[in-house]
């Protein structure tokens, strides 16, 4: 039996402030961003200014026609499909659902809708007047930071929910986006380069730390003495005490600013082997960060992991020691540590992993690496490597190498690129690898090879080819691969009918909303995160650095390095790069909640997600087809 419609609230009828009522909507309310983090009285000022609407469906709330926007919607009940134009006759609908607020963009940029918003069921709203928007943004910072960056909110609140989620695993709750200027909170210890060594020994014991650093008169940094130095540098040289620090320091001291974060500070400790960073301000040490400061109650860190993978004697010790990256992920998850350090990290121990197996494997074949640089393609050249990847990468020969040597060279790679797969780096589907024939080139085939692609390639070549435009070298002559890399982007840019083959390509990639604007699943209620996510804004990362002369190979940094030199406003191509990420840590937390190796890496099932996810999913996708809508602009044309 159908049940009643229910009777239509007037349109103009604004809340009574009668408690019932408001408890009743309150209640509602608070289970939604940014309601949920908002003070009663902000809530209450929402309820007083708002009007109940009843909309039957196919009834427009809302469109272009009616000028600039006065009013913002909150959805109660029902469902609202915005289109805008002819996106409807490509799928370009965007479906709102209960807790819900739109059109907050137009309304806050004080224009008209570009799109149709219309119930498709029984829909119940709160009309909020644009006035008391602005009014009720200025008074309560969380529904005004929740206006002018919905997607950045919604990230962070997953982000806390995924913190707390994995509250019972989590070893250490430092953050590694916290700035340094934050984490070395204590006056460093320091002395002149003058004082003997004796007193600055004596200085370091007596306060029970483990480095002293030297500093001229201005406090600026001229070297460092840990400790560990003082085995090597004071006791075994049998340096007298009276020796004046500045002869058994070490120099160059690696510094970083208050302003760079912990995972700077991470990765500085692991290239370098070194336990303490001096901090500074304007060039001045102001303090000191310590492995112990970063992962003081973690059992594993970076430079534990790394130190592990570089003091590897053989194959089967990188074998066990690889599961460690793997370990150390997920400890960084547990800290709600976002998906761009994540993987940057992930990234960083498997260039460790690959560049130790390269110096091993080059050792057994005799191979001179001087003479050759190994390339990492792919998600590994772009650092965005999750812990389920394969491997791309490739081999750049001197154009002086004989055919003898390119046999040896090939038979050292495919070494490598088996004991990677020993390792956990299953190999190449596509082949790929450093140790196929076509993989392994000279500089100058390198240059015809890409200059084909640029010039004459067709769709589907430059389909294949794609990945190879993420070069990142990583052991061997680098230089070989930067001479190419600035070849490539400078062809590349001047050439149109390239550029708009690769963006062919990557509009051939769907963004799964369905003709409402809702998730479209597969047959098992699945979505593949990877090529109906993250590889829309890999796509267009990788074209539009292209198309202006970026060298940058990072899709975060492409995109925001694009977004400022195409002029376009920060709102925009944060909220790119806020989608993207999003999407890299649901793929990430799929693979670090299995214990062993999955069938499908990438597919998530939509109905695991929760309420914040599921939205922020969507809201992700829909920032994705607007990004290939952009494209369509630029190239269509």
């Amino acid at each position: 039996m159908t049940p009643p419609k229910p009777e239509p609230v007037p349109a103009a009828a604004p809340l009574s402030p009668a408690p019932g009522l408001f408890a009743h909507l309150r209640q509602g309310l608070l289970r939604h961003p940014p309601f949920d983090q908002m003070a009663p009285a902000a809530i209450d000022h929402f309820l007083a200014h708002a009007q109940q609407r009843y909309f039957a469906p196919g009834e427009v709330l809302v469109d272009p026609a009616a000028g600039e926007v006065s009013e913002i919607f909150y959805l109660r009940q029902g469902a609202v499909t915005g289109v805008r134009g002819l996106a409807e006759l490509s799928g370009g609908a965007f479906q709102y659902e209960p807790g819900d607020l739109f059109p907050v963009s137009a309304a806050m940029a004080g224009r008209a809708v570009t799109s149709t918003y219309r119930a498709v069921a029984d829909t119940f709203v709160l009309a909020l007047p644009t006035a008391a928007m602005h009014e009720l943004a200025r008074q309560s910072p969380p529904f005004g930071d929740f206006l002018q960056g919905r997607i950045l909110r919604f990230l962070e609140l997953s982000r806390r929910a995924l913190q707390v989620a994995y509250a019972s695993q989590a070893l250490a709750e430092q953050s590694l986006e916290t700035p340094l200027g934050q984490v070395a909170t204590r006056a460093p210890v320091t002395c002149g380069p003058q004082a003997q060594l004796r007193q600055a020994l004596l200085e370091m014991q007596g306060r029970r730390i483990g480095s002293i650093v030297v500093t001229d008169a201005a406090g600026r940094p001229l070297g460092i003495l840990t400790r560990f130095d003082v085995l090597g540098r004071v006791a075994l040289a049998q340096a007298p005490l009276d020796t004046p620090i500045d002869r058994v320091m070490v120099q160059p001291v690696h510094t970083l600013d208050v302003g760079q974060t912990g995972q700077d500070a991470a990765l500085l400790m692991s290239r370098h082997g070194i336990r303490h960073v001096p901090v500074t301000r304007d060039g001045i040490v102001v303090g000191l960060v310590s492995e112990r400061d970063l992962f003081a109650l973690q059992r594993l860190s970076l430079k534990h992991v790394s130190t592990a993978i570089r003091s590897a004697a053989d194959v089967t010790t990188l074998r066990l020691v690889a599961q460690d990256i793997r370990r150390f992920a997920r400890t960084l998850l547990s800290q709600g540590v976002q998906a761009r350090q994540l993987t940057a990290l992930v990234s960083h121990l498997n260039d460790v992993l690959a560049e130790r197996l390269i110096e091993l494997v080059a050792r057994e074949h005799a191979i001179d690496l001087d003479r050759l640089c190994w390339l990492a393609l792919g998600s590994e050249g772009r650092s965005e490597q999750t812990v389920a990847t394969d491997q791309d990468n490739a081999i750049i020969l001197s154009d002086a190498a004989p055919a003898a040597e390119r046999q040896a060279v090939l038979a050292f790679a495919d070494a490598v690129n088996r004991a990677l797969d020993a390792c956990g780096y299953p190999l190449c589907r596509g082949g790929i690898m450093a140790g196929q024939p076509a993989c392994c080139l000279t500089l100058r085939q390198w240059r015809e090879r890409f200059a084909h692609w640029i010039d004459h390639g067709a769709p589907q070549d430059l389909l294949n080819a794609s990945i190879f435009f993420d070069l990142r070298p990583l052991a061997g002559d680098l230089s070989l691969a930067q001479h190419l890399r600035a070849e490539v982007l400078e062809s590349a840019r001047r050439t149109p009918r390239f550029l708009k083959q690769l963006a062919q390509n990557a509009l051939a990639r769907g963004v799964p909303l369905n003709w409402l604007g809702g998730i479209d699943t597969d047959g098992e209620g699945r979505i593949d995160l990877k090529l109906q996510g993250t590889a829309i804004f890999v796509d267009a990362a990788r074209l539009y650095a292209l198309a202006h002369g970026i060298a940058a190979t990072n899709t975060r940094e492409r995109l925001e390095s694009a977004g400022a030199r195409m002029g376009l406003a920060l709102p925009e191509y944060e909220a790119w790069v806020g989608a993207f990420e999003f999407l890299q840590t649901l793929r990430l937390r799929i693979q670090l909640e299995s214990d062993g190796p999955l069938e499908h890496p990438n597919r998530q099932q939509l109905a695991a997600l929760n309420d914040i996810d599921r939205r922020i999913l969507k809201e992700s996708f829909r920032i994705a087809r607007e990004l290939q809508q952009r494209l369509r602009l630029d190239y269509e044309r």
